[in-house]
């Protein structure tokens, strides 16, 4: 329980940056966001190869903490859960999920609605969820509540993925490995995070 906590302290940090840009004004572009697998890791200094483009160098915190997204059931999803969701926007107040991540109980980072780069035009939705309604083939239906006055409407469908954060270890993040970070960009170009998500068994982290 103390190896999860440490990975979520970690990982608040990051997104803490995206909750405090979005009180200070509408519709923000997001945190810096690195996806790809590991080359390599020595001196604390991660090294990922995306899936286009040149390879990047992340500095990790002395502490970096390690963040497992574990394939769960959308029955996860229930009233109270503190979730995000990367959605496409389909109409005021309203989105369409393609990929929901479960907070345990009692963790929020993040919350907000704001820019994200899974695809072009998709938002990341942080926050409480309220109503869940059973939608057709095995869809859901969630208000998702951020910010005390911020609302959405989204349609999970089936087929998306569904994970719980899980604690991990620096052990699993090896040559091959997909991962994803938020991270800190300072003006020189130089990239920090304090920690790294990894998808169970080798999967690719959906966010």
């Amino acid at each position: 329980m103390s190896r999860l906590f440490a990975a979520l302290a970690g990982a608040a940090a990051a997104f803490a940056l995206s909750g405090a840009a979005h009180a200070q004004g509408a519709t923000p572009p997001g945190p810096t966001v690195v996806r790809g697998r590991v080359v390599s890791l020595a001196d604390n200094v991660l090294t990922v190869k995306p899936d286009n483009g040149a390879r990047e160098k992340v500095a990790l915190a002395p502490a970096w903490t390690v963040a497992v997204m574990k394939p769960v059931a959308i029955d996860a999803i229930t009233p109270g859960s503190f979730i995000g969701t990367t959605e496409m926007p389909k109409s005021e107040g309203v989105g369409r999920s393609l990929e929901v991540h479960v907070f345990p109980p009692g963790v929020k980072m993040g919350e907000g609605h704001y820019g994200w780069d899974l695809k072009p035009g998709s938002m990341m939705t942080n926050g409480t969820v309220g109503k869940v309604v059973a939608g057709k083939r095995g869809s859901r239906e969630l208000d998702v509540a951020y910010n005390g006055t911020g609302l959405r409407h989204i349609t999970v469908p089936a087929n998306v993925p569904v994970v719980q954060i899980t604690g991990g270890a620096r052990e699993q993040v090896k040559p091959g490995i997909p991962v994803f970070m938020v991270v800190r960009k300072s003006p020189d170009g130089s990239m920090s995070a304090s920690s790294v998500s990894i998808g169970e068994n080798g999967a690719k982290p959906p966010m």
